[in-house]
């Protein structure tokens, strides 16, 4: 796991200028829907054998944890960083990338603290399934919503979001 993770990490650094951060964020993202989708419907296997456990779901799902992890670490992992650094206007900067991180911590906290006890009541195939739910969500919201940063200086970056706001109210008034 601690090898995929590390390898794919690596990958994403390489590759974060060359591709871009949008490319890698919706192959993260969307990597992570699948092998997410897949993890559930392995584990939903494993719950209906009840008496012998196949060996083969069983490396099924660890191949399937170790390719969430592996498409995290290309995307959602160090691009959350990258997007949440470039986003905010230079005035507000340190106070968005600290609600940002916040914010994040504050998820993953949750998450940690519920999965098991929310597993309990519907299964962890149901919750990997749900998660790939939510991944699928986030990837259509990245697809529609983040555009491309590379190659682009921050008050480009500034501008490019404050267009995206400006239609949107546009869009919301009319």
């Amino acid at each position: 796991m601690g090898i995929a993770k590390s390898s794919f990490a690596l990958v994403s650094a390489l590759f974060l200028d060359r591709f871009g951060r949008r490319p890698l964020l919706l192959l993260g993202s969307s990597g992570m829907a699948v092998s997410l989708a897949l993890l559930g419907l392995g584990s939903k296997y494993l719950d209906w054998c009840e008496d012998e456990k196949p060996i083969w779901a069983v490396v099924f799902c660890v191949v399937t944890v170790c390719a969430d992890v592996s498409f995290f670490s290309i995307g959602l992992g160090p691009i959350t960083w990258v997007y949440s650094s470039e986003i905010f206007p230079t005035r507000l900067r340190a106070q968005g990338s600290s609600l940002a991180i916040s914010v994040n911590r504050l998820v993953s906290g949750v998450v940690a603290m519920t999965f098991l006890s929310a597993s309990e009541t519907v299964s962890f195939g149901w919750m990997f399934l749900g998660l790939s739910g939510v991944m699928v969500m986030a990837t259509t919201f990245f697809y529609c919503y983040l555009p491309e940063t590379k190659g682009k200086t921050l008050e480009e970056i500034g501008v490019l979001f404050e267009d995206q706001d400006d239609e949107h109210r546009r869009l919301i008034v009319s």
